[in-house]
């Protein structure tokens, strides 16, 4: 993050930046936790990237994954970060029928890009308990969520926002 004072907005082309502060994260040092939020930003450039305006939920949503970095699991504040995400734009799918078979999704569920659920053999994904994703969808927190579920979720996003 960045402070700044602005000097010069008297119709010039570019004013000039005053008291330039960088105000790091504790967590920029650590390599590991410095590569996923690259990656987790690079996703946000791409999903964004044709956008004129933004309205200040992505900042507040970054921002606010940011405090946290250092202080939980980086894949865990991605999920739900994601989940946030999905539900603000309206894309979160809360169904609990199959994605491309349109069935009810019974004990084990796959999630496709954007948490889209389906059937494990219907996009030959690895599975996930449903009860468990449904709630996650619901509560939008991954508390209750084991780390190998975690990371599942982790990898369906980094498919692409």
């Amino acid at each position: 993050m960045v402070d700044f004072e602005v000097e010069g907005e008297d119709g010039r082309f570019m004013p000039r930046l005053r008291s330039l502060s960088h105000m790091g994260f504790p967590w920029l040092h650590d390599n590991n936790k410095l590569l996923i939020w690259h990656n987790f930003i690079k996703k946000f450039e791409l999903h964004l990237r044709d956008a004129e305006e933004l309205e200040p939920f992505y900042y507040d949503l970054l921002l606010s994954a940011a405090k946290k970095w250092d202080k939980q699991n980086p894949k865990r504040i991605v999920v739900e970060s994601y989940i946030d995400l999905l539900d603000y734009e309206g894309r979160l799918y809360v169904d609990e029928n199959c994605f491309i078979c349109e069935q009810r999704i019974e004990e084990d569920i796959a999630l496709m890009q954007a948490f889209k659920p389906a059937h494990p053999s219907c996009i030959y994904s690895p599975t996930l308990p449903t009860k468990k994703i449904l709630d996650f969808f619901k509560s939008k927190k991954a508390v209750f969520l084991e780390d190998g579920e975690v990371d599942s979720l982790f990898d369906v996003v980094m498919k692409g926002l």
